[in-house]
């Protein structure tokens, strides 16, 4: 039987709140909700019950919506911390860093609130892991959704938007800008020609590859790699590319159309980020992973397990759930070693990930294709050829 999750609304605005109940009625026997008009009180109710997720506006007097996700990630961290904001409260959401999960734009339309809270909650393989939920409670280093992120997809919202309008949002990033660009100068890209803008690297990577990048890099720049001795950043990121562009590659192969050829890219790209997290949170405890890795012959995975009781993989599809990434990345993140877990048998980016991250790794770490997931999928007769391609693609990126 599916958990009744338990969601608080703050707002200071008596009719914003009669409207959110108004709105959110039907919805009666799915959440049992509750709504205040400040902090404090919001406080003292999570004092006497615990909440599956807190939603507060974001200018409230007495205690603004920062300082109020900042004491709820402090007494509660593992409440699932959203927040409602403006255009003009840039100065506001810098505070609340770190402690909020995801923002919401004001003003937020009905069916995009009640969505992105029931995609959060329904994410069950990531907030109902009790396992996952007991280490992310210890998390104080838990990375927020990057502000240049959140700005592009502001841009990408319109139509309209030129490649032009794009590159000036990675140009204000000097640092993203000279990363992208080595990226898409890469080998993993193929290209003929060299890229030297940002709108130019707009143009060709397309807008879903190139939010895909700008998020990565700002996972990965976050990672402080003094840390944890015998951990190689460079390692993972090379391996992340190398699983991004095999993914598409199979993406492609299938013809696929592009929503999964960039789904699959984005989640390749992002896969193994749940390990930054767990390095950056807890690098003694990570050490431990290491050594038991060099001296057991255990792979990442189960020596995570012996030291966390979960893995990098989990926590990966619990930041992005979290993050509100669209739910085939999310589900590729978190299920590409298990996609017998997934309840759809198809090719999408769970299924391309995990065939690319299975014939793309090696030594401890390397794991065998779901054979049996993909003849359900009615695919494993594709599985030759995939190989093929993907030895093909690696020669050239190697040469």
């Amino acid at each position: 039987m599916t958990t009744r999750k338990r969601i608080l609304f703050v707002d200071d605005e008596e009719m914003v709140l009669q409207g959110l109940r108004r709105m959110l009625r039907p919805l009666r026997e799915e959440w049992d909700m509750e709504f205040v008009e400040s902090g404090v009180k919001a406080l003292e109710l999570m004092a006497q019950q615990p909440f599956d997720v807190i939603i507060a506006d974001m200018r409230m007097p007495g205690m603004n919506g920062a300082e109020l996700l900042n004491e709820v990630m402090r007494r509660h961290p593992q409440t699932v911390r959203f927040i409602l904001s403006g255009q003009a409260e840039k100065d506001l959401i810098m505070k609340c860093i770190g402690a909020t999960h995801q923002y919401l734009a004001k003003p937020c339309e009905p069916d995009a609130l009640k969505a992105t809270v029931a995609r959060t909650t329904s994410l069950d393989f990531n907030l109902t892991n009790e396992r996952v939920r007991a280490l992310v409670s210890r998390i104080d280093r838990l990375p927020s959704l990057p502000s240049l992120y959140l700005e592009l997809n502001k841009v990408l919202a319109d139509d309209q938007v030129s490649t032009d309008q794009i590159g000036n949002v990675i140009g204000k990033d000097i640092a993203m800008t000279g990363q992208v660009l080595k990226i898409v100068n890469s080998a993993f890209f193929g290209l003929r020609r060299e890229i030297t803008t940002p709108d130019e690297a707009a143009s060709y990577l397309g807008a879903d590859i190139l939010k895909a990048l700008v998020l990565v890099l700002s996972v990965f720049s976050q990672f402080d790699k003094t840390r944890v001795s015998g951990f190689s950043i460079e390692e993972l990121w090379h391996h992340s590319m190398e699983v991004a562009a095999g993914a598409r590659l199979l993406a492609r192969c299938e013809k696929a159309d592009n929503i999964v050829v960039n789904e699959s890219f984005t989640a390749g790209i992002l896969h193994q980020a749940g390990q930054l997290v767990l390095v950056s949170n807890f690098p003694d405890e990570y050490a431990a992973v290491l050594l038991r890795r060099k001296n057991e012959g255990l792979s990442d995975i189960a020596a995570e397990r012996v030291i966390f009781g979960t893995t990098h993989i989990e926590v990966g599809g619990y930041l992005f759930g979290l993050w509100g990434l669209p739910v085939p990345i999310v589900e590729a993140i978190g299920l590409h070693h298990q996609p017998m877990l997934s309840p759809e048998r198809r090719l999408g980016a769970l299924t391309t990930v995990h065939v690319a991250n299975a014939l793309l790794t090696s030594g401890v770490n390397a794991t065998a294709v779901d054979e049996a997931y993909l003849q359900e999928a009615g695919l494993l007769d594709r599985l030759p050829e995939w190989k093929s391609q993907l030895e093909s693609s690696q020669s050239k990126i190697a040469a």
